[in-house]
């Protein structure tokens, strides 16, 4: 909401300092202490001197580029003539025009100097209304004569035109939407200066006016509530169209974000812009019968004032005549009652619109407007009336109109409902010892009314102020009229022996881990496809939201992957080939055919009981926590004599005994199979006989068509089940005195026997003095006898009390030998 300080001014008293930029930023500070949010200030960056001039006479000089100029002499002052070229030819010899001197600065900015130009010494520039900043005409000059002005010559064209004004802008949270309005802005400095308010709404006497047929017939309320609860209408007979809008109007509106129309719709604009009330101006001559409010039936359409065709639908709520649909309720009017250069007589339309059905109608027909976004914030339906007489006197002053008594009056608003308010509940909220005179004054103030009552008061909320619906919002009133710093700024301390969960550290610990070791962190969204649901576990079951914001994306995830997945597309289309990435994040696993929802949510006036807890624990699926990773291009770049290394499963592997590390769980990679990774290339990750996880490298197919490269690795841990196998004991080894001795062990098993198997026969069979076992080699090929393989182990013995010798060290490793010969028919490669 943009608010020029001028208009401001009329409503409430603000200090005037001599500089507007520092009343500007005090405005804004006085807003900012009532929860308004600070945005910028908008004005006119020009400077003087700029006056009023008078042509006295010109000549047209055609010119060798096929432009014409004029070259005239214009009355500046008194006896000041000055020599102008002009590149317009809109204006007449005796014509008042805006000249800018020598010295002046026009929005850009841009200097104005003598200079010579077309053969002339140019003394200044007669400027147009865009160079003013007064709007977007820009096919010739002003001629202050449009404007309805005849000021004497040398007049000052700032003070006279409201250049020299200056607009704040503040935005305005949705539940405050009487803040849409110069009234709701005077009221809230009010509130945060104590500066009289003047409201402009009780100044303002309604004429009656009858005769004028209008029904309203909601047949499909929405919530129970129906569209529209009040439509008041005037009449305003033989305006003139050829009067101008008044510059003061212009600039204002200009400076408040409105574009100048014509003048009965610019008047429409200023009316809603000062009282928050959207008007509607009819062509009463193009209005057949009466008006009749309604729902839409399916198969109508409206022609509205931009020229579409809307396909209307059931909920949209219309303004209608006898020949059919006239106007989009609260959002947009009809094309065929458009008000016209050859309108003589005017409908006015103030209504109130029930906010929920604008605000869909509006995004449903992708029609924002500056009426719809007041009445979806909830406009005062008691402003109505005055707000249509307000457009009446502006008429009948400046369109030269006449009051008709044809008109109506429909209000069927319901009134505020009261709230009670009990004694202490403030300042047992807030946190604050408040008196009671600071609580009454506050809420009398924002023009609430209160009734005393033995535990507290009955307090009826204003009809300007719908957010007020509870006691909790009467007490964030107080608190921001007596002032947010009243609050004070306390850290809470912490009760002994709290802190964070075993559970929260590791998982702190582990995306430090992961992001140590290179890894970037992401943050996917939950909602994934019923495509990305059988990717990752087939026919399992999901959850399905009522409501996605996307149909195609309406189900809770299983799975992490598909969202990596997403992730790594988004990144590989921008151009970032090489991807090491990794989420932390809940899985919602339903079991069965549970149904999951709860009828109803509890408030939080107070905390739920023990019963409402468990019902609402109960109607949530099990939502484990999760780990997943995925490596895309090379793990290593090519460089000078380095050829380079692909990403792959050894990342995934990688990544998962990092975590299994900081869980403090001893990982066990065997063969496995996931329904997204290639059969060949997918290991099951195991803590003890428990399956945690799956390591591997995604199906090419499932890649290509995901627009993937060809190698993905990706890695999924159950995060939680790997927390509640791990110890929460850390131990740290005895650090090796005496030095180890190394062997290598090349066996000979068949190709269908897993390395792992054959690695763990070795480490049973060993003993305590084998330390480690690592696979280095896995051989296929020429030497071996077909369907078998070469497993080479290098093996590092030691002792805690002395130094092995070599027959030792071999007698272990034979002694792993003949229980991998035993378990698997393992032999020692020749």
């Amino acid at each position: 909401m943009r608010i020029p300080l001028s208009w401001l001014r009329e409503y409430v008293d603000l200090p005037v300092t001599g500089d507007a930029m520092a009343d500007a930023h005090a405005l804004h500070a006085a807003l900012v202490k009532v929860g308004l949010e600070e945005e910028t200030i908008h004005g006119v960056a020009l400077t003087g001197p700029i006056v009023v001039g008078q042509v006295l006479e010109f000549v047209d000089e055609p010119q060798a580029n096929g432009k014409t100029i004029r070259w005239c002499q214009v009355l500046t002052g008194p006896g000041e003539t000055r020599g102008i070229v002009c590149g317009a030819h809109n204006f007449h010899v005796g014509d008042k025009v805006v000249v800018t001197l020598p010295g002046a600065v026009l929005p850009g900015p841009f200097p104005i100097a003598a200079r010579k130009t077309y053969g002339h010494v140019s003394d200044g520039m007669i400027a147009s209304a865009r160079e003013l900043g007064l709007g977007d005409e820009h096919d010739g000059i002003l001629r202050l004569t449009t404007l309805g002005l005849d000021p004497e010559v040398g007049t000052d064209a700032i003070a006279l035109l409201g250049l020299d004004d200056l607009a704040v802008e503040v935005n305005v949270t949705p539940d405050r939407g009487y803040a849409l309005s110069i009234r709701g802005i005077a009221r809230e400095y009010s509130h945060s200066t104590g500066s009289a308010f003047r409201d402009p709404a009780t100044a303002l006497s309604p004429t009656p006016a009858e005769g004028f047929r209008v029904a309203v017939d909601d047949r499909a309320p929405i919530r129970g509530r129906r569209g529209c609860d009040v439509f008041v209408t005037r009449v305003v007979r033989g305006i003139d169209q050829s009067r101008p809008t008044p510059a003061w109007m212009v600039s204002r509106l200009e400076l408040a974000g409105i574009r100048s129309i014509s003048l009965v719709v610019d008047i429409t604009n200023y009316v809603m812009l000062e009282l928050g009330q959207p008007i509607h101006a009819y062509d009463l001559a193009a209005v057949s019968g009466g008006i009749l409010v309604r729902r839409a039936v399916a198969g109508e359409s409206l022609v509205t004032l931009d020229g579409q065709v809307r396909t209307l639908h059931a909920e949209d709520l219309l303004i209608t005549d006898d020949s059919g649909p006239i106007g989009l309720a609260g959002v947009m009017g009809g094309a065929s009652t458009e008000i016209s250069d050859t309108t003589i007589d005017v409908l006015i339309e103030a209504a109130h619109f029930e906010a929920v059905s604008i605000a869909r109608t509006a995004r449903r027909h992708k029609l924002p407007s500056e009426a719809s976004r007041r009445f979806a914030r909830g406009v005062d339906p008691l402003v109505a009336e005055p707000a249509a007489q307000r457009v009446v006197d502006l008429l009948i002053e400046l369109a030269g109109g006449t009051a008709d008594p044809l008109g109506s009056r429909w209000i069927d608003a319901a009134a505020s409902a009261p709230i009670h308010l009990a004694e202490g509940f403030v300042d047992r909220l807030i946190g604050v010892d408040f008196s009671l005179d600071e609580i009454t004054d506050s809420l009398t103030a924002i023009g609430c009314s209160l009734e005393v009552q033995t535990d507290g008061w009955q307090v009826t909320p204003p009809s300007w102020r719908p957010d007020l619906v509870d006691a909790p919002s009467l007490a964030e009133e107080v608190a921001r009229i007596v002032g947010y710093d009243r609050i004070p700024a306390v850290l809470p301390v912490a009760p002994p022996g709290r802190g964070l969960t075993r559970a929260q550290r590791v998982r702190r610990a582990t995306a430090n881990a992961l992001a140590a070791a290179g890894l970037t962190e992401v943050l996917a969204y939950p909602f994934v496809s019923t495509d990305d649901i059988a990717l990752t576990d087939g026919d399992a079951p999901s959850v399905q939201l009522a409501n996605p914001f996307d149909s195609d994306m309406g189900r809770l995830r299983r799975s992490l992957i598909p969202g990596l997945a997403r992730i790594a597309h988004r990144n590989l289309a921008r151009g970032l080939t090489d991807l090491a990435l990794f989420e932390i994040g809940a899985v919602y696993l339903p079991e069965g055919s549970a149904a999951y929802g709860v009828a109803s949510v509890p408030t939080a006036a107070r905390r739920p009981e023990a019963a409402v807890l468990d019902e609402l624990e109960n109607s949530i699926p099990p939502q484990p926590w999760h780990l997943a990773a995925l490596f895309a291009g090379d793990r290593r770049r090519r460089s000078i004599g380095q050829s380079s290394e692909p990403a792959g499963i050894g990342d995934a592997l990688d990544a998962a005994r990092t975590v299994a590390a900081v869980a403090g769980v001893e990982l066990r990679i065997e063969t496995g199979a996931h329904p997204a990774l290639h059969p060949g290339r997918t290991a099951a990750l195991l803590v003890g006989e428990t399956l945690v996880g799956h390591a591997g490298e995604l199906l090419p197919a499932v890649a290509l068509e995901r627009d993937l490269p060809r190698r993905i690795g990706v890695l999924e841990l159950d995060l939680e089940a790997l927390i509640a196998l791990g110890s929460s004991q850390v131990e740290a080894g005895t650090i090796a005195v005496y030095p180890a001795a190394t062997q290598d062990l090349s066996v000979v098993v068949a190709e269908s026997v897993p390395a792992g198997a054959v690695r763990d026969a070795v480490i049973d069979g060993a003993g305590a003095l084998l330390e480690s076992a690592t696979l280095v080699d896995d051989y296929r090929g020429t030497g071996l006898e077909p369907g078998t393989k070469s497993v080479t182990l290098a093996l590092r013995f030691r002792a805690a009390d002395r130094t092995l010798t070599a027959a030792e060290a071999t007698e272990a490793k034979l002694a792993g030998l003949a229980l991998a010969g035993e378990r698997l028919g393992a032999t020692l490669r020749a």
